[in-house]
């Protein structure tokens, strides 16, 4: 079992109690492809998030 709600919930008390957060590697969204490259050559330390006020900035 993964938990529920309150489970979940405690969890993210105790993050913000201990200020862990995660370390994340912002791309724009014209990076997508080079970031799945990097993912498929294992070449990714922090998980990528997609800035998406770049969508349709091409």
């Amino acid at each position: 079992m993964i938990g529920g709600i309150r489970e979940t919930q405690e969890m993210l008390d105790f993050c913000a109690e201990h200020r862990i957060a995660p370390e994340i590697e912002l791309i724009s969204a014209n990076q997508i492809d080079e970031a799945w490259e990097r993912v498929l050559a294992s070449d990714v330390r922090y998980r990528f998030v997609i800035d998406i006020s770049t969508m349709g900035n091409e």
